[in-house]
């Protein structure tokens, strides 16, 4: 229990440097330069996942091995944590806001696919990048 509320906590605070850099890149991007809402929060996921991997990979899982091996999955994890977080917040947000502009739409369904987001990678990071029966870490190294 406590390598998890560690491993929570070290997510977190990957996260909040992430997610604020993100936040602001997808609004730059789609407040100020007009791009549509997949090309804002894609190009965002994209350059905070090469930060989030390696921040994650070292010092939340303390995962050991190839990065390679560990890249792809994160890569697969990401893109379908992304598609299903975006994917459900953007249609969920239009139904139950309907009469709002599209911009506003837009907007809060960015802030509900970034808390779906958070949740669905922790759980893919935790159990199939750097967890699962392949993945060792230190701490599970350490411990034996």
């Amino acid at each position: 229990m406590k390598k998890l509320i560690q491993e929570i906590l070290h997510f977190g605070m990957v996260g909040v440097i992430n997610t604020l850099l993100g936040y602001a890149i997808i609004m730059i991007l789609y407040n100020v330069l007009h791009l549509n809402y997949w090309v804002s929060s894609g190009t965002s996921y994209v350059l905070g996942s090469i930060f989030s991997f390696f921040a994650n990979k070292k010092l939340t899982f303390r995962a050991k091995g190839e990065t390679r091996r560990y890249a792809v999955r994160f890569a697969l994890s990401v893109s379908v944590c992304y598609f299903i977080a975006y994917g459900i917040a953007r249609p969920l947000v239009r139904n139950v806001l309907s009469g709002y502009s599209q911009a506003v739409v837009e907007n809060l369904a960015i802030l509900l696919g970034m808390g779906i987001f958070i949740v669905l990678n922790f759980i893919s990071q935790k159990f199939f990048v750097f967890g699962g029966k392949n993945g060792e870490t230190e701490r599970e190294t350490e411990s034996l």
